[in-house]
């Protein structure tokens, strides 16, 4: 049997952690670590090693090859044609305008306690602020004569209120980037944490949300969580070979509003950027929809292969895990109305804020998410907050009944779960208007 593709990924990392709990400091934690991921593809059968001993890479290729020898004796697959593409290098180098690693721990740990400071307000009876820097250098190299370099420090911080009176009620935020330790020049962190702890405060007094089929407006956080886990997962060229997309047989067809367009760019300067992906592929745009029609599929070189499309450079893994497709800054594309023209013509609906997570099924195609907070509206006006707030729904008709696209798009940090790996990602999103959607509400 022959050897179609061989590569080899060396990841060395280190990063910091603090995290500070009601005051006091309950964790601060460094790491380092330096592995090797050496994969192969034999007939159509993928076999891969990992190991932490960086000379004994040429072991790992033969272990490589006998567990694809293997795999394809025990199970055979269909083999691809794989598109031999010629060497690929890319070297990218990040600067940073503050190292993290240049600013002390106690400097670090006095800003999380004057973070912690700004949410003693009356009712919070408990606060947590995190913070995290990482540093990771990638040596790609594949047997096309691929050779690739990266270096990226991510760095961010999240902040935790929860406020007691006859219940409890919780106010989160958080802020990540590609960057140094200047985020916090690029965001006021003091200021966001009296945000987090008002928020909390006030849904004490919220009303419990009305439920049935509504008028709907989705803020930016939330809809660029539903566009990431309801679609975008769904796009993800290996679910739909495994036929657990709801857009397998749906490529050209209308599955959504025409005002709707939706990309995935690893290229954008936000959490989830990469030079090149874990395939040595250099990433570039990639059009989901295009005015509400099924454009493009996420792919790895396989998936491509296999469905007959370009690549697109949506190989990713956690450390150096196995590469699945994975999406990268996934954001619906902004449009030309404000948020004060998709109130103004509702008499009687929610507008909903934040995300507190949910439930998809991409295969269904159905999902649940719990938003951080509402506000009814009536007779074209905000009036009053309601807390406890759902969504649920089918999501293609959810697309269908887009209605208006904000001007005001965001973006948003996260780390996405699949398989058992996380990745840095970000969703974005401007307000989205809805002409009928589920919404649910408990006391």
């Amino acid at each position: 049997m022959d050897v179609e593709l061989h590569d080899i990924k060396v990841l060395e990392a280190s990063g910091t952690s603090i995290i500070l709990d009601n005051g006091a400091i309950e964790e601060i934690s460094a790491n380092f670590s330096k592995r090797a991921g050496v994969r192969v593809l034999v007939d159509g059968s993928w076999g891969f090693t990992s190991t932490d001993d960086i000379n004994a890479i040429d072991d790992a290729l033969r272990s490589a090859i006998g567990l694809a020898t293997q795999a394809h004796e025990k199970a055979p697959c269909t083999s691809f044609p794989i598109t031999l593409t010629g060497p690929t290098n890319i070297r990218h180098i990040s600067k940073v305008k503050k190292d993290p690693s240049d600013v002390p721990v106690e400097e670090k740990v006095q800003l999380l306690k004057d973070i912690e400071q700004q949410m003693k307000l009356p009712q919070i009876v408990s606060t947590n602020v995190y913070y995290s820097e990482s540093e990771v250098h990638m040596l790609y190299t594949n047997s096309e004569g691929s050779e690739c370099e990266s270096k990226l420090t991510r760095c961010g911080f999240g902040i935790t209120a929860v406020a007691k009176d006859e219940d409890l009620q919780m106010g989160f935020d958080s802020r990540f980037g590609v960057c140094g330790y200047e985020i916090f020049d690029r965001y006021d962190a003091l200021s966001l944490a009296n945000d987090v702890a008002t928020a909390a405060v006030q849904l004490l007094s919220a009303k419990a949300s009305p439920g049935g089929h509504l008028p709907v407006i989705l803020d930016p956080k939330l809809a660029g969580v539903f566009i990431h886990e309801a679609l975008g997962h769904a796009a993800e060229a290996d679910l739909v070979l495994e036929g657990s997309s709801i857009l397998k047989e749906e490529m050209g067809r209308q599955i959504a509003s025409e005002l709707i367009s939706v990309h995935d760019d690893p290229t954008l300067p936000e959490f989830g950027y990469y030079p090149f992906d874990d395939e040595g592929v250099s990433p570039t745009r990639t059009t989901i929809i295009r005015d509400g029609v099924l454009n493009h599929y996420l792919h790895s070189r396989e998936t491509a292969a296999r469905l007959g499309f370009p690549k697109s450079g949506n190989a990713r893994a956690q450390g150096c895990g196995i590469p699945i497709v994975r999406m990268s800054n996934t954001f619906i594309e902004e449009g030309d109305t404000s948020f004060d023209e998709m109130v103004e013509d509702i008499q009687y609906g929610i507008y909903l804020i934040g995300s507190r997570g949910g439930q998809t099924n991409p295969g269904e195609g159905v999902f649940q998410f719990n938003a951080e907070k509402g506000h009814l509206i009536e007779n074209g006006s905000l009036t009053m907050p309601l807390r406890n707030v759902s969504l649920s729904g089918n999501t293609l008709e959810i697309l269908k009944n887009v209605v208006a696209v904000g001007n005001d798009l965001k973006y948003h940090s996260g780390l996405c779960g699949k398989n058992g790996q996380l990745i840095p990602v970000s969703d974005g999103a401007p307000h989205i208007k809805i002409s009928s959607a589920m919404v649910g509400g408990s006391v």
